[in-house]
């Protein structure tokens, strides 16, 4: 079973910067595509960024194209999400995910793709 951990959130003014980070704490990412999603009060989920297996494709929302930057290092077992130029509308319980939806050949926005989560981790940004 793949566990998945979500690390680096907390609270920062806009303009700032934070670095998320994803962990398989079991199983490895080696096979999956992976996506960060996030979720503010009141609002549906929202996919964010998204790699496919080898990194050699991706997605980003228009909300945060060109401020936010996903990555993923599959020796290290483990993901990013760099966010830049935070704004309060980024404010949101961020989520990581992991998918093998067309042996994860993909790069995805859709939550449908994502067998695999984390727990959610929190990013406030005051403005």
């Amino acid at each position: 079973q793949l566990m998945l951990a979500e690390s680096g959130g907390g609270l920062v003014q806009s303009g700032g910067s934070l670095r998320l980070s994803c962990v398989a704490s079991s199983g490895s990412l080696d096979y999956y595509a992976i996506a960060w999603f996030r979720q503010a009060p009141g609002k549906e989920r929202e996919g964010v960024a998204s790699i496919n297996v080898i990194a050699g494709a991706y997605s980003y929302s228009d909300s945060v194209k060109g401020r936010f930057t996903i990555s993923r290092d599959n020796a290290r077992n483990i993901a990013w999400l760099q966010m830049n130029n935070l704004k309060p509308e980024d404010t949101a319980v961020y989520y990581c995910a992991a998918g093998m939806y067309g042996s994860a050949w993909f790069q995805s926005l859709d939550a449908d793709k994502y067998d695999y989560w984390g727990q959610g981790i929190q990013v406030t940004v005051s403005s």
